[in-house]
């Protein structure tokens, strides 16, 4: 058996989790609110709300279109991370390199060329999330590959996964947390633009995620612990080996769903308390905040629980609870509560599901790959995590682009029937979720 990770290098590997979450959600959670901000934001719309049959406008078609090429982008990198001889591994040469790049463009998807409403900003956007999307992906496909390699037993991936997903939290409050670092920045350095104070917060979030993400590759040597071959069945077999995986496929789907939903609840966090609630916008780092925080009580019960009846139960019982919870946001500033009472109903509802989703998805998906690996004699676990996170960011990408979509149909004060219908949405995609993954057999 190969030696298995110190608890120093597994604080380690999920402190690289906390810098992509970092970026990731800040795509997620401040490009709506960037560059189509609401009427009371205090920032200038910078992209034309142009709709293209009748139902898209140009900041969802773009968000679309920076993900499909990170799409066609994720098999090609696992299938390279998979079959690579290198002396140091074959995941953490390409994480190393994939770092500086990551944090250039995530920085860059926030400068557009003119301050003002512009197509030219349209097209800055789409390149420059393009190129973030790619160099991200260099490093999220071999970070995850890793788990399945590093760990031998499935408690050990709960657990792995349990630091994981603390690293994938904390990168959601900072992202989350983005206004509250602006307002420091015009307070301490009296930056008068609020544009360039939110720009300066993210290139401080993006220097802080590079750093991080270094971590596992200067603690974790990949040698000492992995001792996984190289795969050698091609790109286009190997993928289709995956979907031969009924309980991969149900996995997926329900996967899929889940991100499309969160994403949805990311994108318009600042939009619900600024707009539904009439809250400041440096609230939201708040909520956020606590939501994560009350989803750590939450840990040791899904530890626990899952190796005692199973992972499934928890799973269908986390859905359950977030299409209540999608329910709630449609109605939103209506409830006979004070605002800051229905938004902490709404996040601290969430934070359970929060615990289960992020914390058991990654070790079941990590026990599929491994009980292939073992039944084929490949060891293509990248592969596995590429389709997943093709997924993962098709469905973000699916979340960005509905909730753009229906801004259409109103985002402002007064005028905010697109932001409600949200909840609906939501609601639709957590109850598909559910009734997929009960068709998944779960062995125990």
């Amino acid at each position: 058996m190969n030696k298995t990770l110190s608890l120093k290098q597994e604080i380690a590997y999920a402190a690289g989790m906390i810098g992509w979450s970092t970026m990731t959600n800040i795509i997620i959670v401040m490009l709506p609110f960037f560059y189509l901000p609401p009427s009371n934001a205090g920032l200038p719309p910078l992209v034309p709300q142009l709709v293209l049959f009748g139902a898209f406008n140009i900041l969802s078609i773009i968000a679309a279109s920076g993900r499909l090429v990170d799409a066609i982008y994720d098999p090609f990198i696992a299938a390279k991370s998979d079959a690579s001889t290198s002396k140091n591994g074959r995941r953490m040469p390409f994480m190393k390199w994939a770092i500086i790049p990551s944090m250039l463009f995530c920085g860059l998807v926030f400068y557009p060329i003119q301050k003002t409403e512009s197509l030219h900003n349209a097209w800055w956007l789409t390149i420059t999330l393009c190129l973030f999307f790619i160099s991200v992906t260099t490093y999220i496909i071999p970070y995850n590959a890793l788990l399945a390699e590093v760990t031998n037993t499935p408690r050990q991936k709960v657990k792995l996964s349990s630091y994981q997903q603390v690293g994938f939290v904390i990168g959601i409050i900072l992202s989350a947390c983005t206004n509250n670092f602006a307002d420091l920045v015009q307070h301490n350095f009296q930056v008068v633009n609020r544009s360039e104070a939110v720009q300066t917060a993210i290139w401080g979030l993006c220097i802080l995620s590079g750093l991080v993400m270094l971590l596992p590759v200067f603690f974790i040597n990949e040698k000492e612990f992995s001792i996984a071959k190289p795969t050698h069945v091609p790109l286009w077999p190997a993928i289709k080996n995956t979907f031969k995986n009924s309980n991969f496929k149900y996995y997926l789907i329900s996967d899929f769903a889940f991100y499309t939903a969160l994403s949805i609840i990311s994108s318009g966090l600042l939009f619900f308390c600024t707009v539904l609630l009439g809250l400041p916008e440096s609230e939201g780092g708040k909520f956020m905040g606590a939501m994560v925080f009350a989803s750590l009580a939450f840990y040791p019960v899904v530890n626990f629980g899952s190796a005692k009846i199973g992972k499934k139960p928890f799973v269908l019982l986390a859905f359950a609870v977030l299409c209540l919870i999608f329910v709630t946001i449609f109605s939103l500033g209506k409830l006979p509560f004070a605002p800051h009472t229905q938004i902490y109903m709404l996040v601290l509802s969430a934070s359970f599901p929060l615990a289960a989703l992020g914390i058991l998805p990654t070790a079941i998906l990590a026990d599929i790959a491994q009980k292939d690996t073992l039944e084929t004699g490949e060891n293509h676990e990248g592969m596995f995590f590429a389709v997943k996170y093709l997924f993962v960011k098709l469905g973000q990408t699916l979340g960005i682009a509905i909730f753009a979509m229906l801004t259409i149909y109103g985002k402002d004060p007064g005028h905010d029937y697109g932001l409600r219908l949200n909840g609906v949405v939501g609601f639709g995609l957590c109850l598909i979720a559910l009734l997929v993954f009960s068709r998944f057999k779960e062995e125990r």
